[in-house]
């Protein structure tokens, strides 16, 4: 296995209120190789944009780290300051959101900012940093770079915007790209840009990226390995290939139902019953149990850790040798779910 670059270890992050604290991200655990897209999928609340937002230090109080390890080529970042962490931030780490006019100042013109961020992190003078913005804006993908250097953001596309973030989250030359939902504002045809341009960045700089989605499109197409999040813990984790077409742990079983077929028609689309709990109210035991329908005995009482699961690692009780023979009785229900390999 190739030397992880980020590696976020046993992380928790809490919300301090006043009748409490509320567990937002509670024992995540993954890494990243560089060169390797990690996808991070689930439904909204999951805690996939917070894990992100931990990791490039940008967590909006009262939300803090309150444990765990989060490392970036081996140095721990977690508890660094703020100015220390903005250094790191846009020279090591950069960072993708899914709406570009809240990275973009619209009273700057684009070369503007990025002169600025370029002259932040590098020792460059403003004629070579000028003409490494230019080359950012023409390496992703923005014809006439030299004259649209001079426009303001509004002037651009919401295409064109993302590629212009691209490029600032790119101009330093970081080791990592948190994408949170990169390409959720955008048609489809700008979309499969996108993905194309990210796929690059890996080949051609060894960048190693954490993409955010709930589209599991973009992660069939994009990430070599993926990660299922649900009430703010990994429940699956393993390589595209197997979890989009072998998912072990009900929640991503139910996921991959929901999505049409390519090969054949069905009447109905497989449906996760119920909705995400809320921080204040996770279920004891496993979170997800009140919705599965292959829940049984230990699901209500323990919360299971992630295990080797086929080719995966899920964290569900159906892959634990203790409850091998109660677990047989409920492979049925989930053989029963088609989990949709129309993403193949």
């Amino acid at each position: 296995m190739p030397v992880p670059l980020l590696e976020v270890r046993n992380l928790r992050v809490e919300f301090p209120t006043r009748r409490g604290r509320l567990l937002a991200l509670d024992d995540v655990s993954f890494s990243i190789a560089p060169g390797e897209v990690l996808g991070v999928v689930g439904e909204s609340g999951a805690g996939k944009s917070l894990t992100g937002a931990a990791i490039i230090g940008l967590l909006e109080a009262p939300g803090r780290v309150a444990g765990g390890e989060i490392l970036l080529d081996g140095r721990r970042i977690d508890q660094l300051d703020d100015e220390a962490m903005r250094r790191i931030r846009g020279k090591e780490i950069g960072a993708i959101f899914q709406d570009p006019l809240t990275s973009l100042n619209p009273l700057y013109t684009v070369g503007r900012q990025l002169i600025e961020t370029i002259q932040t992190h590098l020792d460059l003078s403003t004629g070579d940093a000028r003409q490494r913005a230019i080359d950012l804006l023409e390496s992703t993908g923005i014809p006439g770079a030299r004259q649209r250097f001079d426009q303001y953001p509004h002037q651009f596309s919401g295409g064109m915007r993302q590629r212009v973030v691209i490029a600032l989250a790119l101009a330093a030359g970081p080791k990592l790209i948190v994408a949170d939902e990169p390409t959720t504002a955008l048609d489809v045809s700008i979309q499969a840009q996108i993905i194309t341009l990210l796929k690059t960045l890996c080949r051609e700089h060894g960048t190693a990226i954490m993409l955010v989605t709930h589209d599991m499109g973009v992660i069939a197409e994009t990430a070599d390995r993926v990660a299922v999040m649900y009430a703010g813990r990994i429940v699956e984790i393993g390589s595209v290939q197997d979890v989009i077409h072998q998912p072990q742990h009900p929640y991503t079983i139910g996921l991959m139902g929901a999505i049409p077929s390519m090969r054949h028609e069905v009447e109905h689309l497989a449906q996760i019953d119920g909705s995400m709990p809320r921080l204040n109210a996770i279920p004891t035991g496993c979170a997800f149990h009140p919705r599965c329908a292959a829940r049984f005995a230990p699901c209500g009482r323990e919360r299971p850790e992630l295990m080797p699961a086929a080719a995966s690692r899920a964290a569900c009780w159906l892959h634990d040798d203790r409850h091998r023979k109660a677990a047989a009785a409920v492979h049925a229900t989930l053989a029963a779910i088609d989990h949709g390999t129309s993403l193949s």
